[in-house]
């Protein structure tokens, strides 16, 4: 259940961060750059930060 949330968090913060870098001003691209390399540092360390808050949250496996 956590993976699909990351994957439902992440592909959304994609898409709002593109449609914000084309609508509103170029710096949103900044933000999907970084969640480009969070995804990519998450797969090389097998840690992720989304994966700790949801724990937190208390969403089950």
């Amino acid at each position: 259940m956590k993976n699909r949330i990351i994957r439902a968090i992440a592909g959304s913060f994609i898409l709002i961060s593109v449609a914000l870098g084309l609508f509103v001003h170029q710096y949103w691209f900044g933000f999907t750059a970084f969640v480009g390399a969070n995804l990519l540092q998450s797969s090389i360390t097998k840690w992720c930060l989304m994966e700790d808050i949801l724990t937190k949250l208390g969403v089950k496996d």
